[in-house]
C-alpha cells in the first residue's frame, strides 16, 4: 500500500514543479504578467516540501520521483498543451513509472537509508 501512496505524493510533487515551471514561461513568453512569478514560487516551495516528506535517501527519493514526474508531465502535454501523445511518450511513461517502481520496491531492502 506504501507504494500507492508514494506514487500518489510524487503525483502532487511533479503538478507543483511543473506549475511552478509553466508559470513564469508563460510570463517570458509574454502570454501573463509578472503577478505569475507569486504563485509559480508557492509551487517551487511547496514542491521541495513535498519531496522532504519522504523518510529514505534523498537520492533515492530523486531517483524514483522522476519516473512519476515523466510520467505526470505527458499527462500535462495531452491536458495543458492539448497535444495528443504519441505512443512512444506513452511507452517511454510507463518504462520510467516501472522504474520507479523498482527503485520504491527496493527501500524496504534497503532500510529506507
Amino acid at each position: 500500500m506504501q507504494i500507492f501512496s508514494t506514487t500518489a505524493l510524487f503525483f502532487v510533487t511533479a503538478l507543483m514543479e511543473l506549475l511552478g515551471c509553466f508559470l513564469p514561461w508563460l510570463w517570458m513568453k509574454g502570454k501573463a504578467g509578472p503577478w505569475v512569478l507569486v504563485p509559480a514560487t508557492g509551487a517551487l516551495l511547496a514542491f521541495v516540501w513535498l519531496l522532504s516528506l519522504h523518510p529514505v535517501a534523498s537520492g533515492r527519493v530523486y531517483a524514483a520521483y522522476g519516473g512519476v514526474y515523466v510520467a505526470t508531465a505527458v499527462l500535462w502535454l495531452r491536458v495543458v498543451d492539448g497535444i495528443r501523445p504519441s505512443l512512444y511518450d506513452l511507452v517511454g511513461a510507463l518504462v520510467a513509472l516501472l522504474g520507479m517502481g523498482i527503485i520504491a520496491w527496493g527501500w524496504k531492502g534497503a532500510g529506507g537509508a
